[in-house]
């Protein structure tokens, strides 16, 4: 089993725990390096789509960018919602073995990363428009790289991930890899409606949970109990996972 998330914007640099490897695909975030480095300042900026602070951190981060030196382990360098509920911060030896192996994160720059790669603070969404020719759409340049690299570690994968991030995946489904979608969200005038700030904590807290129960068997999510969520077995089926929360968890009536 392998469980996709998606990256967040805000990095930092945390070099307390030693990362174990290079990415996977560390030539193709060389390419996108070079490419980013020839741009002028208003180039990088209309592709980051940010205000000017922003990315001025980033055009210097460019510039000066080096893939191999003062490295952080992914898992730790990502500062958005999810990872803050994740905490991984504050995992044990026990369940950083677990994301290590069950763990990928789709970046837009580096890939496919697992949890303990090294890696540098960058800002490079995958749905970013590059106008660089044969680098135009992130998309076709990772083609089915990733896809193809996940199913050759596993037979199921948990999508945890945003759509932005995994379609990299779902894209090159076979018949024979489960892709289990897991949605967090609540009734609201009968129908299932997902928040983002909501789904992010759940996503993070699920990551969690997985890791601290050590869960190999992807059925064993459905005893997922944390911010309120609920498994609904009524909504849910063999392709998507849906948790609802609590107080909302009653009865479920369509719209006619």
């Amino acid at each position: 089993m392998r469980i996709i998330i998606s990256p967040a914007k805000k990095m930092k640099v945390d070099m307390d725990l030693d990362y174990n490897n290079l990415p996977q695909f560390i030539n193709e975030a060389e390419v996108l390096l070079a490419y980013l480095k020839e741009l002028s300042y208003e180039q990088a900026k209309s592709i980051w789509c940010c205000n000017d602070k922003i990315a001025t951190l980033n055009y210097q981060r460019i510039q000066r960018m080096d893939l191999y030196s003062s490295l952080t382990p992914a898992i730790l360098s990502y500062e958005g919602i999810q990872y803050k509920y994740m905490a991984p911060g504050v995992f044990e030896t026990k369940e950083f073995a677990y994301i290590e192996k069950h763990l990928r994160i789709i970046s837009g720059f580096y890939g496919m990363l697992r949890p303990l790669d090294g890696v540098v603070p960058y800002r490079l969404e995958m749905q970013a428009k590059l106008n660089g020719g044969n680098l135009d759409s992130l998309y076709d340049y990772w083609n089915r790289k990733m896809a193809e690299q996940l199913f050759s570690e596993s037979n199921c994968i948990v999508n945890l991930a945003s759509k932005e991030y995994s379609k990299c995946i779902s894209k090159y489904l076979r018949d024979d890899v489960p892709f289990i979608t897991c949605v967090f969200g609540e009734i609201i005038g009968g129908k299932v409606v997902e928040k983002g700030t909501q789904v992010k904590m759940a996503r993070g807290e699920m990551v969690r949970f997985m890791a601290e129960k050590y869960i190999d068997d992807v059925k064993d999510i459905k005893s997922f109990r944390r911010l309120d969520y609920v498994f609904s077995e009524e909504l849910s089926d063999e392709d998507t996972y849906v948790f609802i929360k609590s107080d909302e968890n009653k009865k479920y009536t369509p719209l006619v």
